[in-house]
């Protein structure tokens, strides 16, 4: 069987001669750009969400089970340890919402220009970090 791989490459440039090309942009050819390192940190955080939510689930049946096993989790998450999970979870939660706004945004034809991606990538993060610790700190005083 031959390999198709080889067919693939052939590609014509803007003049119309037959080229070689990768397959794909490569790591080593293009150097990692904002919305690049937006787009890893937006499927982790999806990731991070998912593992978040079932410690969540597991907060809340062990509050409907009884007062021992809500006991048990609130120390897990009282712990240093957890609490720093349920502060990366808040920072995920944020991040996700406000890079999904800005994603919302360019589906609608907006924030394309190289200086509109380059500031709406730098206000994503500094939105979700400024409501990351705009939410702990309102906790923090209610509780």
């Amino acid at each position: 069987m031959k390999d198709m791989r080889e067919a693939l490459m052939v590609g014509r440039n803007s003049e119309g001669r037959l080229v070689r090309r990768p397959l794909s942009p490569h790591l080593q050819i293009y150097r990692p750009q904002i919305t690049t390192m937006l787009s890893v940190v937006h499927r982790a955080t999806g990731i991070g969400l998912a593992g978040g939510t079932l410690l969540l689930v597991w907060w809340l049946a062990a509050a409907a089970t009884s007062d021992a096993a809500f006991a048990t989790v609130q120390a897990v998450i009282g712990s240093i340890p957890g609490l720093v999970l349920l502060f990366l979870w808040t920072l995920a939660l944020f991040f996700h919402l406000c890079n999904g706004a800005r994603h919302l945004l360019w589906d609608v034809g907006l924030g394309f220009e190289k200086g509109q991606y380059r500031s709406s990538g730098q206000a994503v993060i500094i939105v979700a970090g400024g409501l990351t610790v705009f939410a702990w700190v309102v906790g923090l005083l209610m509780g």
